[in-house]
């Protein structure tokens, strides 16, 4: 059981859909303490329509006071780690130290082509990321910094102005492997996995601490976080309906059916059946829980929102 305060995101999941400063405003009056993303180059040939994280998020900065933005997440191997540190090191100061960093590698199928449309081997996407991690975090704290690694080379650099957080924003590590598991416990502040049960985030949460425990690292004010697809409705077939649409027709399997997958990876159905799988997500581990509602348009998304944050956010403050 967790023993910290929990907190509740959201993230703008609505497809073509880009007035974050709308989204970002209307999660603050809500309560939520949190507003996120995803983020890609370039999602499927044809790809569907897709907005970079950095950017939307100092949008959601700018329209705001005190909820925190996280980008969730930056495909960090996409980047060159020089120019993926300033922008980090930007949105934290103009959004006055109110960035959570969530990162991830990009595991989920079709992704293919965007490593492509970057020049990037998509087989070296892991390596390159422990790699940028840890010269992000000299950038971010160090001056006339030089480094000579296996993907990257480059000479007295100097990033001012530094992070507002000290000393740099969360970084929260996503993904469902055990590298990903790994990335977490030795350079991450957090632990951000996706499509997972309440029995793989329990074991998924005791690896992270198992692999920090041999590396001599303390945990202590780490951030357990879950990227939750929920679908909330005062009908919980209405509700469960969206939630095999959005999430079990994508990843049925011949073994399991749609509707198995979206009752396995989803929180769906009225506030009192939310309230109850939240309960099971704490039990489990989670702390803070970012909440991507299965909507197919804006109205939806803001109809969800205001459903979880009058009837079930209430549960747990």
């Amino acid at each position: 059981m967790s023993g910290g305060r929990i907190t509740f995101g959201c993230s703008l999941s609505v497809e073509d859909y880009w007035d974050v400063p709308s989204f970002a405003t209307r999660a603050e009056e809500l309560g939520f303490q949190r507003v996120t993303m995803g983020e890609h180059v370039m999602d499927g040939n044809p790809p569907r329509p897709t907005v970079l994280n950095l950017p939307a998020m100092a949008a959601a900065a700018g329209a705001t006071r005190d909820i925190r933005v996280m980008t969730g997440i930056v495909i960090a191997p996409l980047y060159h780690p020089v120019m993926l540190a300033k922008m980090v090191a930007s949105v934290d100061q103009v959004s006055g130290g109110r960035l959570d960093f969530g990162i991830g590698i990009s595991g989920q199928r079709g992704t293919q082509v965007e490593f492509e449309a970057m020049g990037i081997p998509k087989n070296t996407r892991g390596r390159r990321t422990d790699e940028m991690l840890t010269v992000m975090k000299r950038l971010w704290t160090e001056e006339s910094v030089s480094h000579r690694g296996r993907f990257f080379q480059f000479e007295d650099v100097t990033l001012l102005p530094q992070p507002a957080q000290k000393p740099y924003p969360p970084i929260w590590v996503s993904g469902r492997s055990e590298p990903a598991m790994i990335r977490a416990a030795l350079h991450g502040d957090g632990w951000y996995p996706y499509l997972f049960t309440n029995r793989r985030i329990k074991h998924s949460n005791e690896m992270v601490r198992q692999f920090a425990a041999e590396a001599g690292r303390d945990l202590d004010g780490f951030h357990w976080g879950l990227n939750q697809p929920t679908a909330i409705s005062t009908d919980a077939d209405e509700a469960l309906a969206l939630a095999v649409r959005n999430v079990g027709e994508r990843y049925v399997t011949p073994e399991r059916s749609a509707e198995d997958i979206a009752r396995a990876l989803c929180v769906a159905g009225t506030p009192d059946d939310c309230a109850r799988a939240m309960e099971a997500k704490i039990e489990a581990g989670v702390e803070h829980v970012n909440l991507g509602f299965l909507s197919p348009d804006a109205d939806g998304l803001y109809r969800q929102m205001e459903l979880f944050a009058e009837r079930v956010m209430p549960h747990f403050k």
